[in-house]
């Protein structure tokens, strides 16, 4: 049984920085963070894949957000610069088991979800 437990939240200024963590997420998985901002359904922002480690990002968030994990810790990573208001939202990290960060069906890929933290960009 799998158990992600996600930390790092809070509110931040616009173009200020977030680290989001989510521990719990093992070297045989990939992991996908994902957030949903209210009344908007819950998006795909970014991956890492367990296969080769490379990263997948939502272009909205390119150039701004770094995916990253210590497997050594089983903790994976979501660095958040320049934010904007745009970015507030729900943050959730989820974890799948194929390798793959092809998600093109958010609730078939994840195979566990965390509890989810809560990210304001605001003045």
């Amino acid at each position: 049984q799998v158990q992600l437990v996600e930390s790092g939240g809070g509110l931040v200024q616009p173009g200020g920085s977030l680290r989001l963590s989510c521990a719990g997420a093992g070297r045989d998985l990939s992991v996908g963070w994902f957030r949903q901002a209210p009344g908007k359904r819950r998006e795909a922002v970014s991956c890492i894949s367990s296969r080769d480690g490379s990263p997948w990002y939502v272009d909205s968030v390119k150039g701004r957000y770094t995916i990253s994990r210590d497997n050594a810790d089983s903790t994976a990573f979501l660095q958040m610069n320049n934010l904007e208001p745009e970015d507030t939202a729900d943050y959730y990290c989820a974890a799948n088991f194929g390798g793959r960060c092809e998600i093109t069906n958010i609730w078939l890929w994840a195979n566990y979800w965390s509890q989810g933290t809560q990210v304001t960009v605001s003045s």
